[in-house]
């Protein structure tokens, strides 16, 4: 399974829910865009290592939907810091799904430290996350988001991108599609 794939899962899954996604900088959000583009999908376009923050953010401010952020181990690994803070705020409706490729895939598939000894999952609970899953296939994949609310996914894949176009939004565009959807209605136009 390549990152690709499991953005495929994770779209057929909540793609026609009102899960607001955060998708990561990079391939993670041009691969989304071409799976199946949403209003209710953010793509960030720049702040490497912050997808787990900004879910985390939206997740505290609409804690009556459910909001997923995509990140890749190497944003992760950036941004250890967001792992205990999700743990102390540790909201029902928030799923951190780490696509952990051992690679920073959006700079040609340089090796992060997940590649050697750093265990995302280890990382996690010592952070204090209390429910953090591994899986490393679609089948478990699809499992994990029928049950998972909250908590941690790490999903294991293999270092590659998908040959993919560019998104064909412009930033303005993509926050205020993103906002008008997920704005609480008396904060929406």
């Amino acid at each position: 399974m390549i990152r690709y794939d499991a953005l495929e899962v994770l779209a057929e899954k909540e793609g026609d829910k009102d899960t607001l996604i955060i998708a990561n900088i990079g391939f993670p959000s041009k691969e989304l865009y071409e799976i199946c583009d949403r209003k209710a999908n953010f793509y960030m376009l720049g702040s490497m290592g912050l997808s787990s923050s900004i879910g985390l953010g939206l997740a505290l401010a609409r804690p009556d939907r459910k909001v997923i952020a995509i990140d890749g181990d190497g944003s992760v690994l950036m941004n250890m810091g967001s792992l205990a803070t999700i743990a102390n705020q540790h909201p029902d409706n928030y799923l951190l799904v780490i696509i952990d490729n051992g690679a920073y895939g959006s700079t040609g598939n340089q090796k992060t430290a997940t590649s050697g000894l750093t265990d995302l999952k280890k990382v996690a609970l010592g952070a204090g996350i209390q429910n953090v899953a591994v899986v490393a296939d679609e089948s478990d994949l699809k499992k994990k988001l029928d049950t998972m609310e909250n908590g941690v996914l790490v999903v294991k894949t293999k270092a590659r991108n998908k040959k993919v176009p560019v998104i064909h939004l412009c930033p303005a565009d993509i926050i205020e599609r993103f906002m008008e959807i997920s704005s609480p209605p008396s904060h929406s136009g």
